[in-house]
């Protein structure tokens, strides 16, 4: 399954706001300034005041301490020393149920360990939002060697596996804007100099059905990825195995048959996914969302 090519890019799609936040849309209304203070905590920036949202979000004090307030009760945020706030309690409290209840990770649970047993890999589960991409789960049977992937970081979404098979499963319209809000980092990933060579390199991928990354994101590491679909044919992550470069993988049937094993697990996936969602009604497909770097 894949994109549909036939959506063309819509012209004027947005710019870029100065704000600074690391993930999420220029918020334009009261609810979504408040929500985009989340988007100010970052593994750099491990608490937030008063005065940093007045300065992020251009509002005034009252407006900031109302904000906080809120998000404090909803138990997202809580308050430290020096008038701080951290992430708060209730964030705990919802991993805890994602890793119970949530749909992909129960049905990929499964698919994951087949896969690891069967060609003697390590997997991952990744997923994304906005312009970044984050380990939701692994399967890692050989400690022997380590990934910097893991659960709940962010990372690029222009390199390696495990993002590319993500991104070129994207809607135009969202590839279009990363291109717009982007460039250098896409040029530098060698995805294209332009939109026409980028959005030529993302239906290369498509058409190939997997990603194979050598070192992009760890030395000395090989990631073979392919998408995982949910409802309406969209695109949820991707599935990744890894392994370490050698020189008896590359370029030989073994790389061959990892790429028809992961292609066929994601696949697998996939169907699982389909069939838990057969009772419900579907989804509509979340629309893009403008990302701050």
């Amino acid at each position: 399954m894949s994109t549909n090519e036939s959506d063309a890019p819509p012209e004027g799609a947005a710019t870029r706001s100065g704000n600074g936040a690391s993930a999420g849309y220029v918020p334009d209304g009261s609810l979504d300034k408040m929500l985009s203070i989340l988007n100010l905590f970052n593994e750099e920036n491990s608490s937030i005041t008063q005065e940093g949202i007045v300065a992020s979000l251009g509002c005034s004090r009252a407006t900031a301490y109302r904000y906080l307030k809120s998000l404090s009760t909803a138990g997202l945020i809580g308050p430290v020393h020096g008038g701080a706030y951290v992430v708060g309690s209730r964030v705990i409290e919802l991993d805890r149920l994602l890793r119970l209840r949530d749909p992909l990770l129960l049905a990929a649970r499964g698919v994951m360990e087949a896969l690891a047993r069967k060609q003697k890999v390590n997997v991952m589960l990744c997923a994304y939002y906005g312009d970044k991409v984050m380990c939701a789960d692994t399967e890692w049977p050989d400690t022997s060697y380590k990934s910097s992937y893991e659960r709940g970081k962010p990372m690029p979404m222009f390199l390696g596996a495990t993002a590319k098979s993500i991104l070129a499963h994207l809607t135009p319209y969202q590839q279009r804007n990363l291109m717009l809000w982007h460039p250098a980092e896409i040029r530098a990933a060698g995805l294209g100099n332009d939109w026409n060579e980028f959005r030529a390199n993302m239906r290369r991928i498509r058409k190939d059905g997997t990603v194979v990354s050598h070192g992009e994101i760890d030395k000395g590491l090989i990631g073979i990825g392919a998408p995982i679909f949910g409802v309406e044919e969209k695109v949820l992550g991707s599935l990744v195995a890894i392994l370490p470069a050698d020189e008896r993988i590359v370029g030989n049937a073994r790389l061959e048959k990892l790429q028809l094993a992961v292609h066929a697990s994601a696949d697998d996936l996939t169907r699982k996914l389909a069939e838990g969602q057969m009772d419900r009604q579907p989804a509509r497909a979340s629309r893009p969302r403008r990302i701050d770097g």
